[in-house]
């Protein structure tokens, strides 16, 4: 009768092979590390004002108007990612308007 202890080797060889590399691809962390927040960018009161000129100027049910929407969101949820102590200034009206 042949032996298989060499089938053996080579199958754990493989299988330690396999858990190594499938172990390098969990060393990341899942949480949120500083710097990898997008940034927000601020509007001036006027060009908020323009825009929300233009969006009711828009045909009723236009796409855009979701997608701002979504835009909206994102926004949010950058600002969420950020530590209030990188925050380079708090803008108390927003704060009051979009409390979190």
């Amino acid at each position: 009768m042949k032996s298989n202890a060499k089938c053996w080797k080579q199958r754990q060889s493989a299988l330690g092979i396999a858990m190594s590399l499938l172990g390098g691809c969990a060393m990341g962390s899942s949480e949120a590390r500083v710097g990898t927040c997008p940034p927000v960018v601020e509007y001036s009161r006027a060009e908020q004002a323009r825009a929300a000129g233009e969006v009711e100027a828009l045909p009723e049910g236009a796409v855009i108007e979701r997608m701002l929407s979504d835009y909206a969101v994102m926004r949010e949820q950058a600002r969420a990612c950020r530590p209030i102590a990188s925050l380079d200034r708090l803008d108390a009206a927003a704060f009051l308007e979009h409390p979190t």
